[in-house]
């Protein structure tokens, strides 16, 4: 599956030098090939991977729709991850990393963390300090982390870790935990034991092609960090929300926003008819498990002796 989700920088490249020459007059899209035709001209399955819109820019545009729509994560996670991480968040120097709009950043806030976000979008660092201005925020990404050594007692990845370059991240966080500090990765995956979830994911996925989807991968296909010792759980969770919020949720995944208004809004309005007679109070029930992995970093001081 191509990710859902990416908050990663792209290398910014030089453009070309215009031309002198008055360009000819282009052919209709239907005479030409898909080797002559413009990035915008192609369909999604014609584009190549230097042609279509980096996923890493997608977020951006639909920050507000973002924070509005997508799931939060229950109060369960964060006991798990005061436990495998041996230490309570409450006073943890704690650094969010691919933070987004803020989700995952204000909710460790609130179990009393020490918590400064990492991110790389212009739009979601924007919003995420408009809805949490108290809350530090720093532009930057997993691969470079613009923060001292040996400086953080725990580097959280809320749905993020699967867009970095696993060996370069995997070295800044070591580098940013102090001894004994902890790596914690999560996902919120869709419940696919749920029959309509499940239906949902097989439309996704013929839409799309290719496997790709809105629902969250597990964890075994996230390629975590080498040569680290990790814990898992799997916590799972529901949520009632508006049909609106649940269709909003699914239009914020980067494989829908970099395919075009057009085919997204077609699809979510079948998705709506669909839903509509499933629920027909207009409040869906969204479910999911957390995949949830916690790793702690080498040269942790020996545990007291009780």
């Amino acid at each position: 599956m191509v990710p859902a989700d990416s908050r990663l920088p792209a290398h910014a490249s030089t453009p070309a030098r215009a031309s002198s020459l008055t360009p000819a007059t282009p052919a209709p899209a239907a005479q030409l090939t898909p080797a002559q035709l413009t990035p915008a001209q192609l369909t999604p399955a014609q584009l190549t991977p230097a042609q279509a819109p980096p996923r890493a820019l997608s977020f951006d545009r639909a920050a507000a729709q973002y924070a509005a729509a997508r799931p939060g994560y229950p109060p369960a996670l964060f006991d798990a991850v005061e436990e495998l991480a041996h230490r309570p968040l409450c006073g943890a120097r704690t650094i969010d990393v691919g933070a987004g709009t803020g989700i995952s950043t204000r909710l460790l806030h609130e179990r009393g963390a020490l918590v400064t976000a990492v991110e790389p979008g212009a739009g979601m660092a924007q919003e995420l300090h408009r809805s949490h201005p108290a809350l530090p925020v720093v532009r930057g990404d997993g691969n470079r982390l613009p923060l001292a050594t040996a400086s953080a007692d725990l580097i959280t990845y809320a749905q993020s870790w699967h867009w970095t370059d696993r060996t370069l991240a995997t070295a800044e966080a070591l580098r940013v935990l102090r001894p004994g500090g902890a790596l914690a990765l999560w996902w919120n995956v869709s419940d696919h034991s749920v029959p309509w979830i499940d239906e949902q994911d097989t439309r996704l996925r013929r839409f799309f092609g290719a496997g790709d989807s809105a629902h969250g991968s597990p964890v075994r296909s996230h390629d975590l960090p080498p040569g680290l010792d990790f814990t898992h759980r799997r916590l799972p969770w529901t949520r009632r929300v508006p049909l609106d919020t649940h269709l909003a949720n699914l239009g914020s995944h980067s494989a829908f926003l970099v395919l075009g208004a057009e085919p997204a809004q077609r699809f979510l309005a079948e998705e709506r008819a669909r839903l509509a007679e499933l629920f027909p109070d207009g409040t869906v029930e969204e479910s999911y498990a957390v995949d949830l992995s916690v790793a702690i970093a080498p040269g942790a001081p020996p545990l007291p002796t009780p």
